[in-house]
């Protein structure tokens, strides 16, 4: 009987230390919700603020950029069994705690990883490198302190190419919208969410291809 005791009592202060881990936050702004949860007890607050008040910041502004039918509900996790620096599946942003106890100032890695859920393609036709070039191109335009985590778009490198992905992509994209046609990121980004990309697209958008896009970005690649 007092085994029993020991064991219920043992069960209930287990579930409730993971429930305490777990916890979850359910923050609700302007018509979107954000859950916040962590099993990372050393998580500092005011991190977990930044977090939490760059969502707020950067989505709507996103969904009103790209794709207003974007969720309305969104989950963040700071995870310390993930590896990684940030993933994004299913309308779930999860967070590395080793990541961000050691580049608290990398704040806007939320910025990215939220435009994976504005994006929203599903089974794209399109590549990969496009879908992380888009979203760095939008931590560029809509990241509250890139600065402060010095993340800036790299100088162009003869071993460059727009395949590269990420933020070689994004400042090709960048001088694209400065030098070509404004707007045709989001053009680009509308055609893979609606399936309808082809590489072709880019000479409807602009007169020309990616290649001779890139071509006259490497003799002049000045933002």
């Amino acid at each position: 009987m007092k085994q029993e005791t020991f064991l219920s009592l043992l069960f209930i202060f287990t579930c409730a230390t993971v429930f305490k881990s777990n916890a979850q936050e359910v923050i609700k702004r302007n018509g979107y919700t954000l859950t916040f949860e962590s099993n990372y007890s050393a998580l500092d607050p005011k991190l977990k603020t930044r977090l939490i008040e760059t969502f707020f910041v950067v989505y709507p502004k996103l969904a009103k950029e790209y794709n207003p039918k974007t969720l309305k509900s969104v989950k963040f996790s700071v995870d310390t069994a993930y590896k990684g620096v940030a993933a994004t599946s299913n309308g779930k942003v999860t967070y590395s705690s080793i990541w961000m106890d050691k580049h608290p100032e990398d704040i806007d890695v939320v910025t990215h990883e939220v435009m994976h859920i504005v994006q929203d393609y599903g089974n794209s036709v399109g590549p990969g490198w496009l879908t992380e070039g888009i979203a760095d191109y939008a931590r560029y335009k809509f990241g509250v302190d890139n600065a402060g985590a010095k993340w800036t778009l790299p100088a162009l490198k003869p071993e460059h190419t727009y395949k590269n992905s990420y933020r070689i992509t994004a400042r090709f994209f960048a001088w694209i919208e400065k030098h070509v046609k404004a707007g045709t990121i989001k053009a680009v980004d509308a055609s893979l969410r609606n399936h309808s990309y082809k590489p072709e697209l880019w000479t409807t958008l602009t007169g020309k291809d990616l290649d001779a896009l890139w071509a006259e970005y490497v003799k002049n690649p000045e933002l």
